[in-house]
């Protein structure tokens, strides 16, 4: 019964359709990519969240690359559930695509999404964007300041400290935070077990 409202003629009917499957577990693969591709601007939202509950076949393949096709969506909230689910599932084949978005999509959550994204996966080819948006809206700033936790490289050292001295204060607090971190020792605890 869900399935025959992904081609209803209403937005809000594929939308629930393809919230029902899902729920359901028995949305597909290449149920999101339709939706991401022809679909309404609900039915592609509602396919971006839906779509990292989606299992079995195509979920390796189909998904990661109809969702990252979605980074191009005219919706922002499309791009940024698209930067979301790239970056929870690690996907390196996305890096150049987030780094676009990143560096220079027009919306500050869309920036915003692909900098956590690009932090996520943790690739040395993304820390440049990281990086730069050090220099973007503060939402921005806050973001690829803890991002920058996700690298391993000599310059995270150096946008910390330049993080430490922005003038928004989450950001002071959060590139401290990993300073903090970056510097105390470890020591190991001996204090008897009783």
């Amino acid at each position: 019964m869900a399935r025959r409202g992904l081609g209803d003629p209403d937005a809000g009917v594929q939308a629930a359709a393809l919230g029902a499957l899902a729920r359901l577990g028995e949305l597909t693969a290449d149920d999101v990519a339709r939706a991401l591709q022809s679909g309404p601007v609900a039915a592609r939202r509602r396919a971006v969240d839906a779509a990292p509950g989606v299992r079995g076949r195509g979920s390796r393949s189909v998904l990661p690359t109809a969702v990252t096709g979605a980074l191009d969506d005219p919706d922002p909230l499309v791009v940024v559930g698209a930067a979301w689910f790239l970056g929870e599932r690690r996907h390196r084949t996305a890096l150049a695509p987030l780094v676009a978005v990143a560096t220079g999509h027009e919306d500050t959550r869309c920036r915003e999404a692909a900098v956590a994204a690009l932090g996520a996966i943790g690739d040395p080819a993304g820390l440049p964007a990281v990086l730069a948006a050090l220099g973007d809206k503060p939402t921005v700033r806050r973001r690829a300041t803890v991002a920058l936790a996700g690298f391993d490289d000599p310059r995270v050292e150096a946008g910390l400290r330049t993080a430490a001295q922005d003038r928004d204060w989450q950001v002071r607090q959060a590139a401290q935070e990993l300073l903090d971190v970056e510097t105390t020792p470890w020591v190991p605890d001996v204090s008897p077990g009783f």
